[in-house]
């Protein structure tokens, strides 16, 4: 992961595995803000799959096409107020697609990012430390599979190793770890009419020292969508209460996620919020962006 974020609920996929980046057939904007107690996190991304001229008109206009080329951006910002630490950072990503048949279906993909990133350490004045700040690069890799009806990907993120510098003579070392990650999913269709499909799925990430914990490094979902509306929820901590939803309009979406604690009442124990909104653009007005398609 770039940063530690609020959560991995509704930002875009790509910045766990960049090979997702392009998987669409339009191209997708996401912004997103969250925040538990004083820690908040912001990040804006987009992603798309190149397109080509071809010959002919539609509807609306000349007809595109899509080479076998995904690139993607994203910017992100946090503060962690817990460890006094602030973390920002800029990434590209690049990848190819594979067909897997002629209908151009099902797919494998490859991706890397690449990304610079800034860390500042507001120092601990009980310990004497005093501040210090760091700017280094970093990369992500994935490979994903994907098809209308399942996916799966793993990704290696932060693959670098970060900076370290002595303050007051104890060792730090920016806290950003090699992440290994895997995404899948499965989409049930309920009802054809109602447009309803149940999407369970499952991101399972670790890192160097290959430790796990089921509640710490897995997260289940279940999602059910029913035309536009998207409803879920997650398992990993039965200590909270999570939920979100989305509803995609034709040219965008909005989303947001809460996850309340059961056991403690809010002025003790602070909620995680998060909020949501995505843009779709698509120059040949395809069913995704006309029709909601998730």
């Amino acid at each position: 992961m770039p940063f530690n974020p609020v959560s991995y609920r509704i930002f875009s996929p790509f910045i766990l595995n960049p090979a997702i980046s392009g998987s669409k057939d339009y191209l997708s904007i996401d912004i997103l803000g969250g925040f538990t107690g004083k820690s908040h996190s912001q990040m804006v991304s987009g992603n798309a799959r190149i397109e080509r001229k071809t010959s002919g008109y539609g509807p609306s206009g000349r007809i595109y096409s899509f080479t076998n080329i995904g690139t993607g951006g994203f910017f992100y910002n946090d503060f962690n107020s817990n460890d006094s630490i602030h973390n920002a950072g800029i990434g590209g990503t690049a990848s190819y697609h594979f067909p897997l048949n002629k209908r151009a279906l099902s797919f494998v993909s490859i991706g890397a990012s690449l990304k610079g990133m800034y860390h500042f350490y507001e120092g601990d004045p009980d310990r004497e430390m005093p501040s210090s700040e760091y700017y280094f690069p970093n990369a992500d890799v994935g490979v994903y599979f994907y098809n209308p009806i399942y996916y799966a990907g793993i990704s290696a993120t932060n693959i670098l190793d970060p900076p370290s510098d002595t303050l007051a003579g104890i060792i730090y070392k920016v806290p950003v770890s090699r992440q290994y990650n895997f995404i899948a999913g499965y989409k049930f269709l309920i009802n054809r009419e109602l447009n309803l499909v149940l999407e369970p799925s499952v991101i399972i990430h670790t890192d160097d020292t290959l430790g796990f914990d089921l509640k710490e490094n897995i997260e289940p979902a279940l999602k059910i969508y029913a035309g536009n509306f998207c409803l879920g929820t997650y398992f990993n901590d039965f200590n909270k209460v999570s939920f979100f939803f989305q509803y995609r309009y034709p040219k965008f979406y909005v989303g947001t996620f809460f996850a309340i604690p059961k056991d403690s009442p809010f002025y003790k124990k602070s909620p995680t919020a998060e909020i949501a909104l995505g843009i779709n653009f698509s120059r040949n007005q395809s069913g995704y962006t006309q029709n909601g398609h998730w």
